[in-house]
C-alpha cells in the first residue's frame, strides 16, 4: 500500500498526529473534563432509553421521554464541542455543518430504499479521521441531534453515533489511514460495537422497525421464531459491520483523494 497523504505534523493541541488532530491526551485538564462530562451525560442518556423504552416517539417535543433524551445528548454535544473546538483549525471546523448534511443526506436516501444498511456516519468518520477522536465524538451526537429536529427516529441512537466518530477517530490515528485493509477491518469491529449499542434501542424504542431494510431482516428473524431482542441483534451484526467497513472505505477513499497541501492549509489556518 503506498504511503498516506496525511502528513506527520504537531497539531494544535500539542501531540503528533495529522494535522488538527486532536487527541484526548493532547486537551488541557479543564478540556479533559468537559470531555468525561460530555461522554457521560450521553451515556446517561443512552441508559435512560434503554431502561425506560419509551414508545410514543412521533415528534422530540411531543413526549417527556424524547424531550429529556434531547436535553440529554443536546448537553453531552454542548460538553463535546466545547472541549473539541477551540482546538481546531477554521476551516476543519467549517467542515463540520457539511458533515452533519451528508449525514442527514445520505441517511434519508439510504433508508428510504429498503436496503439493510445506514451510510449515515460518512460526514462523522470524515471528520474523525481529520481531526481525530474527540472531534468524531462531538460530530456524531451533534449529528443525532440535528437529525433529530428533522426525523424524531434519528435521535435515540446519538450514542451510537457518538461512538462510532470516537472509534473511527482512534481507529485512524492507529494506522487505519495509512492501509485499506486496516480501515475496513476497523470499520468492520466499529459495526459490532455499535450494533451492540444500537440493538437495544432499536429493540425496546421501535420495536425493531427503526429502517425499512433493516426492519425487513428483523421480521425474518422473528418469523424464525427469534426473541424481539434477539432479531434485532442478530440484524444489527448483519448490517452494522458491513455498513461501518463501507463507510471506513469511503472515508479512507476520500482522504486519499486530498492533497496534502490541503492538510498544511487546514493546520495553518487557525
Amino acid at each position: 500500500m503506498s504511503r498516506s497523504v496525511l502528513p506527520d505534523t504537531s497539531d494544535l493541541a500539542g501531540n503528533t498526529g495529522t494535522a488538527g488532530f486532536t487527541g484526548f491526551s493532547g486537551l488541557s485538564a479543564n478540556r479533559k473534563v468537559l470531555v468525561g462530562a460530555g461522554l457521560f451525560v450521553v451515556l446517561l442518556t443512552w441508559l435512560y432509553l434503554v431502561v425506560v423504552a419509551p414508545l410514543d416517539w412521533d415528534s422530540v417535543g411531543g413526549s417527556a421521554p424524547a424531550l429529556i433524551t434531547l436535553i440529554g445528548y443536546g448537553l453531552g454535544a454542548v460538553f463535546l464541542l466545547a472541549a473539541t473546538l477551540p482546538v481546531l483549525p477554521v476551516r476543519t471546523i467549517a467542515l463540520i455543518p457539511m458533515a452533519l448534511l451528508l449525514n442527514i443526506l445520505i441517511g434519508q436516501i439510504v433508508g428510504s430504499v429498503g436496503i439493510p444498511l445506514y451510510l449515515d456516519s460518512v460526514g462523522t468518520v470524515l471528520i474523525a479521521a481529520l481531526a481525530g477522536p474527540i472531534a468524531g465524538v462531538a460530530t456524531g451526537t451533534l449529528s443525532s441531534v440535528v437529525w433529530g429536529l428533522l426525523n424524531p427516529a434519528a435521535l435515540p441512537f446519538a450514542a451510537v453515533s457518538a461512538v462510532v466518530g470516537l472509534l473511527a477517530g482512534v481507529a485512524f490515528q492507529r494506522g487505519a489511514r495509512r492501509n485499506l485493509l486496516v480501515a475496513v477491518l476497523s470499520g468492520a469491529v466499529i459495526g459490532v460495537i455499535s450494533g451492540m449499542l444500537a440493538a437495544p434501542v432499536a429493540a425496546f424504542v421501535y420495536g425493531g422497525t427503526a429502517g425499512v431494510g433493516t426492519g425487513a431482516i428483523v421480521s425474518l428473524f422473528r418469523e424464525m421464531g427469534n426473541s424481539l431482542i434477539a432479531s434485532v441483534t442478530m440484524q444489527s451484526f448483519i448490517s452494522d459491520p458491513l455498513d461501518k467497513a463501507i463507510v471506513m472505505a469511503l472515508v479512507w477513499l476520500t482522504v486519499r483523494a486530498l492533497p496534502s497541501r490541503i492538510w498544511g492549509r487546514t493546520k495553518a489556518a487557525s
